[in-house]
């Protein structure tokens, strides 16, 4: 099926490495999403312990403890390493490690603030009350938009190629006699560039346009073998 047609073949294969290039993205979003969940929850538990008394590094322990998430643990690695350095340090030790930006701004505005000598747990407070909107918007945003990409996605490289092919291989089979080789070869190109264009809309609805470019010569691969396929089988 494939011997006269090795762009194809070359399109499967540089499709899967690329997907397996693809897989890491998805992890470290994950785990970022993750810490930022995470976050309006450890903020406002210590506004609570300084409204109890406690200072901001043992209100950071307490926490540290009693967390079971990834934010939490992150937190306790950080503290404990923060005995050979100032708190200051740690608190920026610990906004790098996370590589959320949420947690890098919080960590700003905590030093900031100790700088300042502002109120701390209000402040802490209001941010706990900010992020955990900001993160409710930011959920109900990707799981709404993450139903049309996908839907685009499996229209334009699953459906469209396939209902094609199934025409094509109908009413012009290979079986009769007809020669469609150039415009099987074209209408092969055509599926792969659509889905590159539906990887790319897709991308940029849910905001990670460069992550979703690992997938689309996995898609593109996926979309022309097809239309390929389908058209040898059904025209046959």
């Amino acid at each position: 099926m494939f011997r006269n047609d090795p762009f194809l073949l070359f399109m499967i294969t540089i499709g899967i490495a690329f997907a397996i290039g693809g897989v890491p993205p998805i992890i470290e979003r994950q785990r970022r999403r993750s810490i930022e969940n995470d976050l309006p929850a450890m903020l406002e538990a210590l506004s609570d312990s300084l409204g109890a008394g406690l200072g901001l590094q043992q209100a950071m322990m307490s926490e540290a403890d009693r967390s079971t998430g990834l934010l939490g643990r992150l937190l306790k690695e950080t503290l404990a390493e923060s005995h050979a350095s100032s708190f200051d340090s740690a608190l920026a030790n610990f906004a790098t490690k996370s590589r959320s930006t949420q947690v890098q701004r919080v960590m700003h505005l905590i030093s900031t603030a100790i700088e300042q000598d502002a109120p701390l747990q209000t402040i802490l407070s209001d941010m706990s009350q900010d992020y955990e909107r900001l993160n409710d918007l930011m959920n109900r945003r990707e799981s709404d938009l993450m139903g049309r990409s996908i839907l685009i996605v499996m229209f334009v490289s699953i459906g469209l190629p396939f209902l094609i092919a199934f025409i094509v291989g109908l009413f012009a089979p290979r079986s009769q006699g007809f020669q469609l080789d150039e415009f099987n070869t074209s209408f092969t190109l055509f599926f792969g560039a659509a889905s590159l264009v539906a990887i790319g809309v897709s991308g940029r609805m849910l905001g990670r346009m460069r992550s979703s470019l690992w997938w689309a010569p996995l898609w593109m691969a996926v979309s022309m073998t097809i239309y390929h396929v389908g058209v040898l089988v059904i025209g046959g």
